[in-house]
């Protein structure tokens, strides 16, 4: 990684901490939604929360590491992500399903926004690695964003 100065690192790892906690909190949410879920179409959003929460979990791995990697280090309890994640929690188990849907849609695009901020972050510091990576975060994000808009119409 090129050395270029202090504060770009620490604005790469606060992006990716960001990016950590709102994958936690929306793999929380997206599994409570796949929980609670009812109606019609339950088999199929049952079965699509769970993919999609599938797929966000994948990548909390790969996150952290990336932090640990930078030799900083990563968020260490339910606290911290709540202070770090911009995923609003929802508590209610009787949510419409429309509404689940709606908040999932808004919430992977809050994400996708994040991990945006990760790239530029990684540029700035030039953490190649991170910023390669990012792009497939971000497609699986997008990717997820989309199919809940198509449930939506």
């Amino acid at each position: 990684m090129a050395k270029t100065g202090d504060n770009s690192k620490k604005a790469l790892i606060g992006a990716l901490n960001g990016a950590l906690a709102d994958h936690l909190a929306l793999y929380v949410k997206t599994k409570s939604f796949h929980w609670h879920v009812a109606g019609p179409r339950f088999r199929d959003l049952h079965l699509l929360f769970d993919e999609q929460a599938q797929q966000i979990l994948s990548v909390v791995d790969l996150i952290a590491e990336r932090v640990r990697k930078n030799d900083a280090d990563t968020l260490t309890s339910i606290g911290a992500i709540g202070k770090t994640a911009q995923i609003a929690d929802e508590d209610s188990t009787t949510l419409d399903p429309e509404k689940m849907v709606e908040q999932l849609r808004d919430d992977n695009a809050k994400l996708v926004a994040r991990l945006k901020e990760v790239k530029e972050a990684a540029e700035e510091a030039g953490d190649n690695a991170t910023s390669g990576v990012v792009d497939e975060w971000t497609d699986f994000a997008e990717e997820r964003v989309w199919f809940l808009r198509q449930v939506l119409r």
